[in-house]
């Protein structure tokens, strides 16, 4: 079948800005908090923190969708799920993973590469109990990657959680909750003229240090 659109002929230049090896910071967490709190300021109605979340099985067989960061320290990034979905399936069978934030209206991607381990349950709750009611209602009747019969089938189980807690404050699932990823590897990609892309690479070292390179596009 041949496209209506010609798909090689779909280009853009990218002209906004450079990214030089003296601006950077010598800490990529803080260079994230730089390039994260400009890309909020920026993003009108588009979503700042989605970002591709990219695991593997034990077999390695990959697999990729996009989440939504909620939170970010210099410990790592924390993002929620269902613990009984498929990425927390691979993340139980192999506990490594990548991120990737596109900003494509500040022509910039960051990837960050880390091991993934499970937040507190306090911390879930924390996060859980914020969540708009709708949201968290959603998260209890949601069998998250399971075969299902049709959206009819979704639609009767949050009547019946909307009818039994209608004073709201449901309490958190057994099945749900936050991962964080500790970052190993930061890279920061800044969109050039003539495909001669700004990359930078972080990679810590054995005594805790992170070293920079500059990375050809």
């Amino acid at each position: 079948m041949e496209p209506a659109v010609d798909v090689s002929a779909l280009r853009k230049e990218y002209t906004l800005s450079g990214l030089f090896r003296k601006d950077l910071s010598s800490d990529p967490f803080q260079q994230f908090e730089l390039w994260f709190e400009e890309s909020v300021r920026t993003a009108g109605t588009r979503e700042p923190n989605a970002m591709t979340l990219a695991t593997a099985s034990r077999e390695a067989a990959p697999s990729a969708r996009v989440v939504l960061l909620k939170s970010f320290d210099a410990e790592g990034l924390t993002f929620f799920t269902n613990y009984e979905s498929r990425k927390a399936q691979q993340l139980a069978d192999n506990p490594r993973a990548a991120l990737n934030f596109h900003w494509p209206w500040l022509e910039r991607q960051i990837q960050i590469e880390g091991t993934v381990q499970k937040v507190g349950r306090e911390k879930s709750k924390e996060y859980f109990d914020k969540r708009p009611i709708g949201s968290r209602l959603g998260a209890m009747v949601s069998k998250q990657s399971s075969v299902i019969e049709s959206r009819s089938v979704l639609e009767q189980r949050l009547a019946t959680m909307q009818a039994k807690y209608k004073e709201g404050n449901p309490p958190l699932p057994e099945f749900w909750g936050g991962y964080l990823l500790i970052p190993e590897r930061f890279e920061f990609w800044q969109g050039r003229e003539n495909r001669l892309h700004d990359r930078f690479l972080y990679t810590r070292s054995a005594d805790g240090r992170w070293k920079i390179d500059r990375l050809s596009p």
